[in-house]
């Protein structure tokens, strides 16, 4: 089975790709995009074919509706929420605005539920207030204007937590969220510390991490949690930074071939993710470390 992440960007309704990552685990697909949307000479009909979440990034306004003759303007602040269901077709008139979107796949809101044998289904919610949607939502985007550093595992993470809110809040039908109790062994334990540090420099999923314990990825994340107080994007951060603390302590190393060597996919990420973890950045560690 093949897992494809793919990060988009769109400006003005043009789709331009920015990355494709395809690898073998399971089967999932996760968009985040940003759009620019301005004056249209007439509406045009949108089709949405997953469950899509947005967030407007400032004030603005769009015109919107069931059918051509019935758009309704709204207008709202930076940080309004909406959910599209798949398979719905809506009307899109004059806008001027500016949001971030990111697709909740099948697969996570399954899940996310307790003992739903079937998709779940989501409400329409074009003008939704939800403090916990839209703090998630502002990390996604954050991360996107980053140039996801975090990589797999952190976007997995976020659609997991989207899911279970999305579930719990939105769902057609009431839905209890699934809990799993208990934690890993120690054998698991060090199977993850293996396969991390073995892999250190690629970008790891959460689902190749489930995979190597023979658990689900929503059972992994929450067990793993239960047992070490840490996500495993957290868990991974710390490895790196181990690693990293270790190679610092030579001063042939350059920053830059460090962070590399650790997984990180920039400087800028390495050197923030290492002053929040050790109070001071890789420079300054080294030069303590050396004295």
């Amino acid at each position: 089975m093949c897992l494809k992440l793919r990060f988009w960007t769109e400006f003005s309704g043009i789709l331009f790709q920015r990355q494709s990552i395809e690898f073998l685990r399971g089967v999932s697909i996760v968009k985040v995009a940003f759009e620019n949307r301005g004056p249209v000479d007439e509406p045009y009909l949108k089709l949405h074919q997953e469950h899509v979440l947005g967030m407007t990034l400032r004030a603005g306004s769009m015109e919107i509706g069931l059918r051509r003759s019935a758009l309704q303007r709204i207008t709202f602040d930076a940080g309004l929420m909406g959910l599209c269901p798949p398979q719905l077709e809506q009307w899109v008139g004059t806008c001027d605005m500016a949001h971030v979107t990111m697709t909740i796949s099948d697969g996570a809101l399954m899940a996310a539920s307790d003992g739903a044998g079937s998709k779940i289904e989501l409400r329409l919610e074009r003008e939704l207030v939800d403090p916990r949607l839209r703090a998630l939502a502002t990390a996604v985007d954050l991360e996107r204007i980053a140039g996801f550093p975090g990589g797999r595992l952190f976007l997995d993470s976020m659609e997991q937590a989207l899911a279970r809110a999305l579930v719990v809040g939105y769902a057609v039908r009431d839905y209890s969220t699934r809990v799993y109790r208990g934690g890993l062994s120690p054998a698991k334990l060090r199977k993850i510390k293996e396969l991390v540090q073995e892999k250190m420099e690629e970008d790891l999923s959460l689902e190749e991490m489930a995979c190597a314990v023979g658990l689900s990825a929503a059972h992994f994340s929450e067990v793993f949690r239960n047992t070490t107080g840490r996500t495993p994007h957290q868990c991974l951060l710390w490895y790196r930074v181990q690693r990293a603390k270790e190679m610092l302590a030579s001063a042939e190393t350059r920053v830059l071939d460090v962070a590399i060597a650790c997984g990180f996919k920039t400087q800028q990420h390495f050197a923030r993710v290492f002053r929040e973890m050790c109070g001071a950045s890789p420079t300054e560690y080294r030069y303590q470390a050396l004295r």
